[in-house]
């Protein structure tokens, strides 16, 4: 029964990879949409036929419900739900944010998801508010952690059981949760108590937590966040190594009338045309959609399209190594979210130990492909080049006698070796017309080759144009003018 997980391709710290549990096996990245017995819009029947193998609802609804507590005990799960993919259960957290308490305990919680079939537990967790100081974070924290001891103990190593990472807004405490849930053995961990983040467009904090949270998981370890429900957001959380996502907006947005895009949503009264190519879309104008008596049931399965359509592109994303492009493109849908993706930006060194070494291409997209993985990467490979007493760095290409070793130049890189100018990232890269932003990040390559060859001489060979960058940005160069 234990859970296993395995990575096949990766991009920046995103992964495509095989989750196994209960001998069934789904695709990751993966969408987990969230199903209330009481208020299906849509049936895990419709779900399934999507393509979507794996589904979460709430153990504590189940246990607490006259008309299906008795039911899924007697038949299980899979069988009430009509769904023969994985089926991961809450344990009634949710309810504890939102009402303060819950009438179960951890080991009761636990018993029951067991009891009814599902495929992934997961124990009974302190949901730590963002509003939450240090203390009460650390207090909370400490409770998690004693519930997720308690449940390796009762029910052993190879019970199906999420390990929740809490600890607030705090980084400490969110890589301590981290380290101690890795610790403790956990291959299947969920990064909780962020839906907040997002209601609020705390994406900036967001990237934070989960990043802390990353730093010290297992990097064997399939990473779920909880909570992350729209589509626009999904690439940023994949590149940071969150695996699988739960979701209610697809059905809470559509009982709101609000129509999902990859970039944002609106309301549907405010459309004149059904911009999505899904069946909902091309069957209905917008004004008949406006109009439908199952609008909302309408408007649930278009939101449900588009939201698994983005999973699938993300994977593909991932294969292509085009990963950072898709997050450019998303991020620029919300100020918030350029935030939280500016803020990713930053974690570039974390981030370039776990970024792939070669990749298909490279798209310039103004300054912030300047922070990126494969240049952090390119320049501090700089460091191996052994070169002799005369070095040249020519930026338009044409040689000159007298020196030792000639290098070129392409920015954002910096300076690179003849050898290297059908290799990825140098052959392989669209690079439009120079700017400032990607010839001063260039520099730093030249910074490199200047400090690891303090013996000899470095020369500039640049436009007039270049030239202030290159003084401003090197020290210890001659530099020429072209």
């Amino acid at each position: 029964m234990a859970i296993t997980f395995e990575s096949l391709y990766s991009d920046i710290a995103g992964r495509c990879g095989k989750l196994t549990v209960s001998k069934k096996t789904i695709k990751t990245p993966a969408l987990l949409p969230v199903i209330n017995p009481h208020l299906q819009l849509i049936t895990p029947k419709e779900i399934q036929s999507m393509g979507v193998e794996a589904l979460i609802t709430n153990a504590y609804i189940f246990s607490q419900s006259s008309q299906y507590r008795e039911r899924v005990l007697n038949e299980g799960l899979h069988h009430v739900l009509d769904f023969d993919g994985v089926i991961m259960t809450d344990s009634g957290s949710f309810q504890l944010s939102v009402y303060g308490q819950v009438s179960v305990s951890n080991i009761e919680t636990l018993s029951f998801q067991r009891d009814i079939g599902s495929d992934i537990w997961v124990p009974l967790d302190i949901p730590t508010s963002p509003a939450s100081d240090h203390e009460t974070s650390e207090t909370e924290l400490a409770i998690t952690m004693k519930r997720l001891a308690e449940a390796k103990s009762v029910f052993g190593d190879e019970a199906p059981i999420a390990g929740p990472v809490q600890g607030g807004i705090f980084s400490d405490l969110r890589e301590r949760a981290g380290r101690e849930v890795s610790g403790l053995g956990f291959s299947f961990c969920a990064i909780g108590a962020v839906v907040p983040l997002m209601e609020s467009y705390r994406y900036r904090d967001l990237v934070s937590v989960i990043m802390a949270a990353k730093r010290s998981l297992s990097p064997s370890a399939c990473v779920h966040l909880f909570g992350a429900g729209h589509p626009s957001m999904f690439a940023l959380a994949t590149a940071m190594g969150c695996d699988l996502f739960d979701s209610a907006a697809y059905a809470l947005y559509a009982k709101d009338g609000r129509y999902m895009t990859t970039h944002g949503s609106y309301k549907i009264h405010e459309l004149t045309e059904l911009p999505c190519p899904c069946s909902v879309c091309r069957l209905n104008t917008a004004e008949e959609l406006q109009k439908a008596p199952d609008r909302e049931r309408l408007l649930a399965l278009h939101n449900l399209h588009v939201t698994v359509a983005e999973i699938s592109r993300i994977r593909q994303a991932i294969i292509d190594g085009t990963l950072w492009e898709l997050v450019d493109e998303r991020c620029r849908g919300h100020p918030q979210l350029l935030a939280g993706y500016r803020q990713l930006l930053r974690c570039a060194p974390a981030l370039e130990e776990r970024d792939r070494v070669s990749k298909r291409r490279f798209f310039y997209r103004g300054n912030e492909s300047c922070s990126r993985t494969e240049i952090l990467r390119y320049q501090n490979m700089l460091r191996r080049l052994r070169l002799r007493k005369n070095i040249l760095i020519a930026f338009n290409g044409e040689t000159r006698d007298g020196y030792d070793d000639i290098l070129f130049f392409k920015p954002p890189f910096g300076p690179y070796v003849k050898e290297l100018r059908e290799t990825f990232p140098i052959g392989q890269s669209e690079v439009p017309e120079w700017d400032e932003a990607m010839v001063s990040r260039a520099c730093r390559g030249i910074r490199i080759l200047v400090e690891t060859h303090p013996e000899s001489c470095v020369t500039v060979a640049c436009s007039r144009r270049w030239k202030p960058i290159v003084l401003s940005e090197v020290s210890g160069c001659e530099v020429l003018t072209e």
